[in-house]
């Protein structure tokens, strides 16, 4: 696999891995890694559930909750088969197509969850800061604009990345460090100038992650300084307290981040099996935190999951 160049019209299949150094006890991992999976899809499912259900959830705020589930739902099925390949049955080859096929899906909506967040920042925004025009700003119809946007943008700044790398030529051992295909992992592989891609690559982080993350703070900064303009000290907890579970949602899928960039760039001599964990923990962390943070913080949503497990055990 390592001597000759490869094309993708050679399809040069990739080799993934689970935890280097970790080989003959890496099968433990998925007593790990399945109840993460099971928690995932059944808490996201649960909250598309209930917000369809309950009436008193179909407010803004709750559809774009809907958005975010729906998302970490597409997160956690775009990694699933190959680590379950990788990890359950050692079946760690996956063809070229495959491989450029799942980095585009977990960077697409790694992006598309970026923009979630920044529109449900949004929403807190105007609820606190221009709450007489709420209903005004926040029509079902300015709600779809914002959704349509958010998933246009993530598809044009992801697709670039594949088309890139399949025009670049492979002689390398095609070796991933991971259990799923990444693009920083990809671009170590090929023989060929890779300034473009990285120059892409970076304009896509820039563009989305690091902007995003800038609008959210402005926008926290702006409600906090709303917040404290309120007289009662009860009314301001109680102001904050409506944002909790987004702030919480924001932190879970920033930090992880924050932290395997900074282990990649400054902890390089770490073992491999330190950058593994650090990436399993930013890919599969928010989606099994979100729907347990906004089913414990919202009260109709915490209520319909108890008639739910009364149900189950009736």
């Amino acid at each position: 696999m390592g001597g000759s160049p490869h094309n993708s019209s050679g399809l040069p299949p990739f080799t993934l891995t689970g935890l280097p150094g970790l080989e003959t006890s890496q099968h433990w991992m998925i007593l790990l890694l399945g109840p993460l999976y099971i928690v995932s899809i059944v808490g996201n499912a649960l909250i598309l559930f209930i917000i369809k259900e309950e009436q008193s959830l179909h407010q803004p705020m709750y559809y774009f909750l809907s958005m975010l589930s729906v998302n970490d739902l597409g997160v956690s099925f775009s990694t699933l088969p190959t680590v379950l390949a990788t990890f359950c049955f050692h079946l760690k080859e996956i063809s070229f197509n495959s491989c450029m096929t799942q980095m585009f899906f977990i960077h697409f909506f790694s992006v598309m969850e970026s923009g979630i967040l920044l529109v449900m920042s949004f929403d807190r925004y105007v609820a606190i800061c221009n709450p007489l025009h709420y209903a005004t700003v926040l029509t079902d119809a300015h709600i779809v604009c914002m959704c349509i946007s958010v998933i246009i943008r993530s598809f044009c700044v992801i697709l670039p990345l594949p088309l890139l790398l399949k025009r670049l030529p492979f002689c390398k051992a095609n070796v991933l460090s991971h259990a799923y295909c990444l693009h920083p992992d990809l671009l170590r592989l090929p023989c060929a100038d890779i300034t473009i891609n990285s120059i892409v690559g970076l304009f896509i982080i820039i563009s989305t992650i690091a902007l995003d993350s800038a609008l959210i703070l402005i926008s926290y900064v702006l409600i906090v300084r709303s917040v404290l303009a309120i007289a009662s000290r009860e009314e301001r907890l109680k102001t904050l307290n409506t944002c909790v579970s987004h702030m919480c949602a924001v932190l879970i899928f920033y930090v992880p981040m924050v932290g395997v960039s900074l282990v990649a760039r400054y902890v390089r001599h770490a073992p491999q099996y330190v950058h593994t964990l650090m990436s399993l923990i930013y890919l599969f962390l928010p989606p099994m935190l979100n729907p347990v943070i906004y089913s414990i913080k919202t009260k109709d949503i915490r209520r319909r999951l108890c008639k739910i497990l009364l149900g189950m055990k009736l």
